[in-house]
């Protein structure tokens, strides 16, 4: 079978020769067009490819003839498509490859945005919702890229319309406050009211020195109005016919005299109407002003024009009639319709000032003095609220004169002496004080000491609880007094006399203190004082006669122990015995001064219980004193 299939492409081959030359002589031109033909070419291929393998398996003659019948078909469709199958080949990977699609339209895209912008706005309205997206992302992700992108801009932009901002508002306030009270401007109300128009048109009217009403762009080669700006309430005429009147001027004079080609005319005058006229290298910036500007006005129209030449060059060059994109040199016109107005006359008030002046002063001093007397008054009734017994009712100030009145304790400070600290006149203060018995603690303690009369070792103090509290030294009669007589005291509701002492108890101590400090010294184994102890027997008599008799007025009860000491020397028995003397012989003298010695005892301990036993012996050949205290009860 692959034998008799060989031999029928075989014999059929030459027959598709010819038919594929036929169909290529008629169809060539719209091949390219048909895939449909190609697919069926690519099957008719793929069979025969079929076929041809099948005949490799059981024959190799038969291979020769398959690769003769390929070529035949490749130079068949060479014929039909006009196309070497390696060029169609990378045809279809051009198509099918999005990377190399990309590259082509990277290198087309930005000439393609230049066409369509040049055409109309749609492409700037399609792609503002991707760039507002893509504004935001940027936001999103780094807020700082955009904020240092702008910031140049910002800064001097802010500047500027704080300045214009500034300047419009201070020459506003400055012309109404130079315009309001002068005797002038009830002449331009008159007016205002009279015209219908309003204060400020006639202030604007009469003090204006300048005024830029019309500001041209001309290009320069043709003499066409670029672009027009007009000042408010301006009367204008035909913007074209004035430019092209401008420029017919200009150039009359350089043709009519010998001037440079670089040179050209700079100013015009007609009546109060002066044109300025400033040249760039491709415009020219023609104004319009009425009144006098001074010549600081060219360097702005100056500027105005380098600006527009360095953002509108290339239109400027480029320009064939159309207007459109001078919009943007606006800006930089507007900003040269300026204005300027006079100042008002300086005039000579100096009389008028020196008279509102001395009224100003009179005023200021009258009424530094007024407020100094408030506050004198007002710090007057402050120290009377402030006073303990002292309440305030009523406070006025009529007629020139202060009126207080109210309620005052007798034991209260006085007000006369508070209206000295408040350096207020008293003639001026008019006082009404209704007595009343006031329950301030430091009112009550007052009347405490004016009752008691508490001697000066004694401290007198009422708490808020209204408890009396003494403290310090009293005598004992005093005490006793106080006890029933502080009920009577308004205010008081209890005694507490827990730290005040009595003064004899006091004196009591202080004598058993003195008396237990006394030694009598005696001579080596004798009764007998050493010379100059006798005084100080003398003096202790009448310790002990004190303390006794204080003793008695307390109800106490005292007893003394008089002890005699006496030196080692000598035997135990001896030394008592003389211990013992001394003692008795001290006690009987204390009985010949009419002292009560029925409750002393004299009491000898040898050298058993020396007063001093790290100090020599003489020191211990004494008599020492101790008393006891008692009451009179126990």
């Amino acid at each position: 079978m692959s034998n008799n299939s060989t031999d029928e492409i075989s014999e059929e081959s030459p027959k598709l020769q010819s038919n594929s030359s036929q169909s290529n002589i008629r169809v060539s031109p719209g091949i390219m067009q048909e895939p449909q033909r190609l697919t069926q070419s690519s099957k008719v291929e793929n069979a025969t490819a079929g076929s041809s393998e099948r005949s490799v398996s059981t024959d190799l003659p038969a291979n020769n003839n398959y690769l003769k019948i390929s070529d035949e078909l490749s130079t068949l469709r060479s014929l039909l498509f006009g196309i070497e199958p390696t060029q169609l080949n990378k045809l279809y990977e051009r198509l099918e490859n999005p990377q190399i699609q990309a590259e082509d339209i990277s290198r087309l895209l930005p000439e393609a945005v230049i066409l369509r912008s040049k055409q109309d706005n749609i492409l700037g309205e399609a792609i503002v919702s991707t760039v507002e997206a893509a504004i935001q992302t940027s936001v999103k992700q780094d807020e700082d890229i955009l904020s240092e992108a702008f910031f140049p801009i910002i800064g001097p932009a802010t500047r500027k319309a704080i300045s214009a901002a500034m300047e419009q508002m201070v020459q506003s306030l400055n012309q109404t406050l130079e315009h309001s009270l002068s005797p002038q401007s009830l002449q331009w109300r008159l007016e205002a009211r009279k015209t219908g128009k309003s204060f400020a048109e006639i202030v604007l009217l009469r003090t204006l020195l300048y005024q830029v009403e019309q500001v041209f762009l001309i290009h320069k080669k043709t003499g066409l109005l670029l672009q027009h700006t007009v000042a408010n309430q301006a009367t204008i005429q035909d913007p074209d016919l004035v430019s092209a009147m401008l420029t017919a001027i200009q150039d009359f004079v350089k043709d009519s005299f010998s001037v440079q080609k670089d040179e050209g005319l700079h100013s015009l005058q007609f009546g109060e109407l002066t044109i300025w006229i400033e040249e760039g290298p491709q415009a020219v910036l023609a104004t319009i002003i009425r009144g006098k500007p001074p010549q600081e006005l060219r360097l702005s129209f100056r500027d105005a024009i380098e600006k527009i030449h360095l953002k509108l060059s290339q239109e400027i060059n480029a320009f064939t009639g159309e207007t459109e994109a001078f919009e943007a040199s606006k800006p930089h016109l507007e900003n040269c319709l300026a204005q300027g107005y006079k100042s008002p006359p300086k005039k000579n008030y100096t009389y008028a000032w020196t008279f509102l002046g001395t009224i100003a002063i009179a005023c200021g001093i009258w009424g530094f003095l007024t407020l100094r007397e408030q506050f004198r008054w007002h710090s007057y009734i402050q120290k009377l609220e402030s006073q303990p017994g002292i309440v305030v009712i009523n406070a006025k100030h009529r007629q020139g004169k202060f009126l207080v009145s109210g309620m005052r304790d007798p034991l209260a400070v006085d007000p006369t002496t508070l209206i000295h600290q408040a350096s207020l006149n008293p003639k001026t203060v008019i006082s009404q004080w209704q007595p009343y018995l006031s329950l301030d603690p430091q009112l009550i303690t007052i009347r405490s000491q004016e009752l008691l009369q508490p001697p000066k070792t004694v401290t007198l103090k009422v708490d808020s609880n209204g408890i009396l509290n003494a403290t310090g030294f009293a005598p004992r009669q005093w005490i006793l007094e106080t006890r029933k007589l502080w009920r009577f005291i308004p205010g008081v509701a209890q005694f507490n006399d827990k730290k005040l002492q009595e003064i004899e108890l006091s004196q009591l101590e202080l004598y058993q203190q003195q008396i237990e400090r006394e030694i009598l010294f005696f001579s080596e184994g004798t009764t007998e004082l050493i010379p100059g102890e006798a005084d100080k027997l003398t003096h202790l008599a009448k310790k002990i006669n004190q303390l006794l008799n204080i003793a008695k007025y307390l109800g106490k009860d005292v007893r003394l122990q008089i002890t005699g000491h006496s030196s080692p020397n000598g035997t135990e028995q001896r030394n008592i015995l003389l211990s013992q003397a001394r003692a008795s012989k001290v006690l009987s003298y204390f009985a010949s001064q009419r002292i009560n010695t029925s409750k002393f005892k004299a009491v000898g301990v040898g050298s058993t219980l020396p007063l001093q036993p790290e100090l020599t012996q003489a020191l211990n050949r004494t008599v020492s004193f101790k008393v006891f205290i008692t009451d009179t009860s126990s």
